[in-house]
């Protein structure tokens, strides 16, 4: 009897077999992953896993931070026309009667933000007599009699006609990060991990810490443009550092704490930004995090299933061993030695083979499509709070709050539904909320916030099982590349949400909402679940359920912890038979009497 025959009658077997039978099947795939095994002496979550972990926290935070900083350096400014020009006149004018005889005046009675009254070499008196009559655009900048913080607007007179420019900055955010996930994830595969986040680290220090010190706006958007690719850059190979170091659950836990952070790094942006009073300092006091991770440097370690792929077999084992050494475990000899790297045919790979690759094409486009809905959903509730207008800070600090408790929910998630259910359930939840927002009329202000909130807080829960959902499909020879090609897919959904958003086509951002959602859906529905399979390092058919076990170097050395995994297979075995006979026994009752006060009448012993 395999692990299939075990699995057929479900509706006999209590919860105690079902995780028997699950922790079976984890044993299994354990031990179809060649790396599982060494992992496994190594330590599946010792002190050098959990250190790894504890590393992507503060750049978590970081990405947080300059993701979203541009939300607070546009903050809404009222200008007026500077006309420093009569104070030539009388120096002594206050600033309100400087602006009352330079100014125009709206049909309201308010000053107007973009016209002054063109100067004439007359003395005060004559001025306050006759007063002025022609005007002209604003010649000598502007001044912000109001304003209490200094923002981009009025560092650098975004306004009148200006105020366009803004809408640029989100333009060279979005085109970085889609250059960034085409460029990077590429690099990740050919340089490794180690090498790409501490190239993404750079790229924070000098575009995200190095922003407060632009001189001009044209500036300030090349700054942006380079720092979101540092951004992407770090996400991807993170999440595939951690990916190919941990193991099952583990590894699930890890990546959504690292999300975890990232949304403690939302809130730390907010708290800056409504205590500090310049836009120069947000940028200094937030980014100083990033230079104590210089040391990352010295104690960041490489992946060491890339190693493996790139036939790096010493500095893979050395790799392992220290962290053995960390652990306080010993790696045997004999299992060292048989680690050997896969051959040429198996580990060439390129870009082409997302086309060519049936698995990779269909993973690549149904994850790309996933990407592309959570990414129009996202920014369509953004600018949906946005538009209703509610205060800034409010803005970022309840979704932020939100999504902590959205993505712990995931643990018990995955668990329960596993990786492919738990991703259609929240991204249909997400799609859905989203659809309600869109159709509720703006009059129910109140139910259209509740919708939002829960919208994101769904969409939170969904990107975390996104990533570990696609980093457990994907091969680690092709893993940062993939990962890389999906998150274009999230960048097109943005800026289709914003194109979107400038039509007058009411129903056109519905019937997007539901066609990608609906698309999404039944696509994600067609793709293998991962949960509990080994994870694929090369282009072999790894999605396949069996191997030839007699392949595998590792066989001979697996050790499972004095027969585990066989008192477990016998246990359920056993179990099972015991069952099977009982329901038998039980399910025909009127049989066995029937027999037995037969065999009575029968018995020529009774004679």
């Amino acid at each position: 009897m395999n692990l299939n025959q075990l699995e057929a009658p479900e509706h006999t077997q209590s919860p105690s077999l079902e995780m028997l039978l699950r922790k079976l099947r984890a044993t299994e795939a354990q031990q179809d992953d060649k790396f599982a095994n060494i992992l496994d002496v190594v330590g599946e979550f010792g002190t050098f896993q959990q250190r790894l972990v504890a590393l992507t926290f503060i750049p978590n935070i970081l990405l947080a931070f300059f993701m979203f900083a541009d939300i607070f350096m546009f903050t809404a400014q009222k200008p007026y026309c500077n006309t420093s020009w009569i104070l030539a006149v009388d120096p002594n004018l206050s600033e309100a009667q400087q602006l009352n005889l330079t100014l125009p005046r709206e049909p309201n009675g308010s000053f107007q933000t973009c016209l002054m009254y063109l100067p004439v070499a007359w003395d005060l008196e004559s001025i306050i007599q006759f007063g002025l009559n022609y005007t002209e655009s604003c010649q000598d900048g502007w001044i912000y009699p109001e304003t209490k913080k200094r923002s981009l607007v009025n560092e650098f007179d975004l306004v009148c006609g200006k105020d366009r420019d803004t809408e640029g900055v989100q333009t060279m955010f979005t085109a970085g990060l889609l250059i960034g996930s085409l460029i990077f994830g590429f690099v990740s595969d050919k340089l490794g991990r180690y090498a790409t986040i501490l190239i993404s680290l750079l790229g924070l220090a000098i575009f995200g810490f190095g922003a407060a010190f632009v001189n001009s706006f044209h500036q300030y958007l090349f700054f942006r443009f380079a720092v979101s690719q540092a951004l992407v850059c770090y996400a991807i190979s993170s999440v595939c550092l951690a990916t190919e170091w941990l193991m099952g659950q583990h590894r699930a836990h890890a990546i959504i704490l690292e999300h975890c952070f990232f949304s403690v790094g939302i809130l730390f942006l907010t708290g800056l930004a409504y205590s500090l009073p310049h836009w120069r300092l947000l940028f200094l006091v937030g980014g100083a995090p990033v230079f104590p991770l210089i040391s990352y440097i010295w104690i960041m370690p490489e992946s060491p299933r890339w190693l493996l792929m790139k036939g790096k077999l010493q500095e893979a084992k050395q790799v392992l061993c220290f962290a053995a050494s960390v652990n306080k475990k010993i790696i045997p000899l004999s299992l060292l030695d048989k680690l050997q790297p896969p051959g040429k045919k198996v580990t060439k790979a390129s870009v082409l083979d997302f086309y060519n690759n049936k698995h990779l094409r269909k993973v690549t486009l149904v994850m790309g499509c996933v990407w592309f809905t959570v990414g129009y959903s996202y920014f369509t509730l953004s600018l949906k709070l946005k538009n209703l207008g509610m205060d800034l800070h409010f803005t970022q600090v309840i979704p932020g709050i939100m999504e902590l408790p959205a993505r712990l929910c995931c643990i018990f998630l995955l668990e329960q539904m596993g990786r492919k259910w738990s991703l259609i359930a929240t991204l249909f939840q997400g799609s859905l909320m989203c659809l309600l927002v869109l159709i509720l009329p703006s009059e129910l202000k109140s139910m259209i916030i509740v919708m939002a909130v829960l919208g994101e807080f769904s969409l939170a829960a969904s990107v975390s099982v996104f990533f570990i959902y696609t980093v457990e499909l994907l091969p680690t020879v092709l893993r940062a590349t993939g990962l890389g090609l999906v998150s274009l897919a999230w960048a097109g959904g943005a800026i289709s949400s914003l194109a979107v958003s400038h039509q007058k086509l009411t129903l056109l951002p519905i019937c997007l909402c539901c066609i990608s959602a609906a698309l999404a859906l039944f696509l994600c529905s067609l793709l293998p679940e991962t949960q509990d399979q080994a994870l694929p390092d090369n282009l072999e058919p790894w999605f396949l359920q069996t191997r030839n076990m007699a392949e595998d170097p590792f066989a001979e050395d697996v050790v499972s912890g004095d027969g585990t995994a066989e008192v477990m297979k016998n246990t359920i075995l056993s179990s099972t038979m015991l069952k099977s006979d009982l329901d038998i026994l039980s399910s025909a009752p009127w049989q066995n009497a029937s027999l037995h006060g037969r065999g009575k009448e029968t018995d020529p012993r009774n004679d």
